[in-house]
């Protein structure tokens, strides 16, 4: 267990300048006692921390897991005096989001620019994928999901609505005809993302029903499942905001209206369990939920 956080602050230094007597300056020490102090640190945690040679110094694997931790640790610190203090309106330090890719580059990069132009003293890191991983191993502050939510530690707020609806091209239907029932979709192509193939439904007396559907065309990218919808390979489940200016354009059209695709997806702000939440998620969380009731595609 490390008992001076002083050694610990000396190491985030020493790694982040590549110079352990450089860091040992900013603490008031010589380039020796420095060095004795980051090996002490070593021998305490049992394992190397930094690679030194006689021009500069470089982070050890274990090192580098260390230093996310460390950075961790100092910015809890800095929050909480923050919120004691009430020094609530400069943000500073550094925002670390998650969110999924296609929705992300639409509404979540331009959101998290604007959100940055409000605050000049804060720092985004922006990490865009469909693949869901643990926020909080990954040192990540926050994130945005869409979908259901499943059962987790993470606290969780609802942002939006997230409707999903069947589309297709009308030359489409204008060839195959149009489906009455889900059950009527094994007769029709349809546009299959990461081989998802039953798809469910909740009927207009709240009946429920499900299918498995089969098609030609199946891709892990949504935007490919939008352009082959476009392009008449089938009828495809989508997301109203992924597909409501070629709804408008004519390019596509609605499918079996009277159902409801299922399970119902929401926009969730996700953040780690327990502790303070940092003035920067908290303020963001805020004004990203502010930004979601102005999109019109999304429900509420």
């Amino acid at each position: 267990m490390i008992n001076d956080l002083k050694l610990l602050e000396l190491f985030v230094r020493a790694a982040r300048l590549g110079a352990i007597g450089k860091a040992g300056a900013e603490f008031g020490l010589s380039p020796t006692s420095a060095t004795q102090r980051i090996q002490a640190l070593e021998s305490e945690v049992g394992a190397q921390l930094l690679h030194r040679t006689t021009r500069s110094v470089s982070v050890t694997l274990e090192g580098e897991r260390l230093l996310k931790h460390a950075e961790r640790i100092f910015e809890t610190v800095q929050d909480a005096m923050l919120d004691v203090s009430g020094e609530n309106q400069v943000l500073r330090g550094t925002l670390r989001l998650a969110g999924p890719a296609s929705f992300g580059r639409k509404y979540i990069a331009p959101f998290v620019t604007e959100f940055l132009s409000m605050h000049p003293g804060l720092t985004v890191q922006l990490h865009l994928s469909d693949t869901v991983f643990d926020i909080v191993d990954n040192g990540f502050d926050c994130a945005i999901r869409l979908g259901a939510l499943e059962s987790s530690s993470l606290k969780a707020q609802k942002l939006s609505s997230c409707p999903r609806i069947l589309v297709a091209a009308p030359d489409y239907l204008k060839a195959m005809g149009t489906p009455q029932t889900p059950q009527d979709l094994v007769h029709f192509d349809c546009v299959i993302r990461d081989a998802l193939q039953n798809w469910k439904f909740k009927g207009p007396h709240g009946e429920e029903d499900a299918v498995k559907v089969a098609g030609r065309f199946v891709t892990n990218l949504a935007e490919g499942v939008t352009e082959a919808a476009i392009s008449g390979f089938g009828i495809a489940r989508k997301c109203t905001w992924e597909v409501a200016e070629h709804l408008e354009s004519g390019e596509l059209v609605t499918v079996l209206d009277r159902y409801i695709v299922a399970p119902e997806w929401n926009i969730h702000f996700m953040r780690p369990p327990g502790g303070i939440e940092p003035l920067r998620v908290r303020q963001f969380r805020s004004f990203i939920k502010q930004k979601m009731a102005q999109v019109p595609t999304l429900g509420q």
